[in-house]
């Protein structure tokens, strides 16, 4: 797979991420659910803790993508939903933390969201990825 990032200006890259990406070569693709602070029963974590949630949900994206042998490399886009957009943007270290070793800066929407799914719930992040 080659990745071409598509980045008419730069101000995107400073916060990690291209504005688009062409991809050539791709075989597979993986449209991964939202992920969110859930525990393999899928029970709630880290109440009022965004920082402990988006850790938390990274986890079980790399995990969703473990499964299907793919890495966060793989990630061609993100979707991003936070309760609150100003808290989640304060802990975007752990996206760079976690991106930044594979070189990978996918195409990404931060939306800020009145809650999630299951009360409690911060963050949610949904990827599609490719090999």
């Amino acid at each position: 797979m080659e990745r071409t990032a598509v980045n008419p200006w730069d101000w995107s890259l400073k916060l990690g991420y291209n504005q688009g990406e062409v991809i050539e070569g791709a075989t597979r693709q993986l449209t991964c659910a939202g992920q969110t602070a859930v525990d393999e029963n899928g029970a709630p974590q880290h109440a009022g803790d965004m920082r402990a949630q988006i850790s938390l949900a990274l986890d079980n994206l790399e995990a969703v993508l473990a499964k299907a042998d793919m890495t966060l490399s793989n990630i061609t886009r993100l979707g991003i939903y936070a309760t609150d957009v100003d808290e989640a943007l304060k802990n975007f270290d752990q996206m760079g933390m976690r991106f930044g070793p594979h070189q990978s800066a996918p195409p990404m929407t931060l939306l800020g969201v009145t809650r999630l799914a299951i009360p409690g719930l911060l963050f949610e992040i949904e990827a599609t990825a490719v090999a």
